[in-house]
């Protein structure tokens, strides 16, 4: 099952578009037309892009995992999958499982088009690593939640945009591309619970210093809270299904 998910994902321009194409796109985009203007050069914004593009991406990918699975379902399939000789939760399982190397290949593609850029770490290749898993762990874990929005939402379209919306929000109230000091006083406070701004200031400390921070402990937590509450969720109405 995980494999026919990563097939889907080959083989759907649309996934393909939201794993490899849009990290790309707008790292390109947003390094080289406001790198001057918010850092004074590209190569300087990089080090700040970075972990916002990461982070914006993973859950981008994260956030087809509910289309997706409601795709299935009109579909037809999963009806299918049922008269065969395997676990109920197979089907499921697999889409899940299959996220965590979307997500990989998504954080991937960002920090691959940074550093064709000019941007190079300034850690060690494991506090690299250990940023790229903390955002996918918080993205894998969100990706529970949009996958309890597909099993209780009919429509897969109306499932993308209103997805893609709060991400979007999500991701633009947040410091992934501008520092908060330069926001309005009144969106300051916003901005700075937003739990978006968390996870980036979180990777982006790493990032910086190789250091483990309290907001990345924070991230950690969130994700098993998150898991802990809607894993369960999305099994039971997943099994109660017509």
């Amino acid at each position: 099952m995980t494999h026919r998910n990563l097939l889907k994902t080959l083989h759907n321009p649309d996934n393909i578009s939201d794993v490899i194409i849009q990290p790309i796109i707008f790292t390109l985009l947003f390094g080289y037309l406001f790198g001057g203007v918010i850092a004074g050069s590209v190569h300087a914004y990089l080090p700040m892009l970075v972990s916002g593009i990461m982070v914006q991406s993973i859950l981008n990918a994260a956030s087809g995992s509910g289309q997706q699975l409601r795709e299935d379902i009109n579909s037809g399939i999963f009806d299918r999958f049922k008269t065969m000789p395997i676990s109920p939760i197979a089907p499921l399982a697999g889409q899940l499982v299959g996220d965590i190397l979307r997500l990989l290949l998504s954080g991937i593609m960002a920090i691959v088009t940074a550093v064709l850029m000019g941007w190079r770490p300034e850690v060690s290749s494991s506090a690299l690593i250990v940023a790229t898993l903390l955002a996918i762990f918080i993205g894998w874990a969100t990706s529970w939640i949009f996958a309890l929005v597909g099993l209780l939402v009919k429509n897969a379209e109306l499932i993308g945009s209103f997805s893609m919306i709060i991400i979007l929000i999500l991701t633009f109230l947040s410091n992934a591309f501008i520092p908060i000091k330069t926001l309005p006083n009144f969106l300051q406070p916003i901005v700075n619970i937003n739990p978006v701004s968390v996870t980036i200031s979180a990777i982006r400390t790493i990032l910086k210093t190789g250091n483990w921070s309290g907001n990345a402990t924070m991230v950690l937590i969130s994700g098993v809270i998150i898991i802990l509450i809607f894993m369960p969720l999305t099994i039971l109405v997943y099994q109660r299904r017509d």
